[in-house]
């Protein structure tokens, strides 16, 4: 009975990773296509060193 619970705890922490990874590998894509966007709007802007971020 315990190893039961034991399997079926692993099982319940090993989806919640694989969730929680799933839903990373999406905020970094998003990160990704802003960087990108950053870049173009730099570019459009055409001022030399402007940037739209602060750092």
């Amino acid at each position: 009975m315990v190893a039961l619970l034991l399997v079926l705890l692993i099982i319940l922490v090993l989806f919640g990773a694989g969730f929680a990874l799933h839903i990373l590998w999406w905020v970094a894509l998003a990160a990704l296509v802003l960087w990108l966007l950053g870049f173009v709007v730099r570019g459009a802007s055409g001022s030399g060193r402007a940037r739209w971020y602060r750092w």
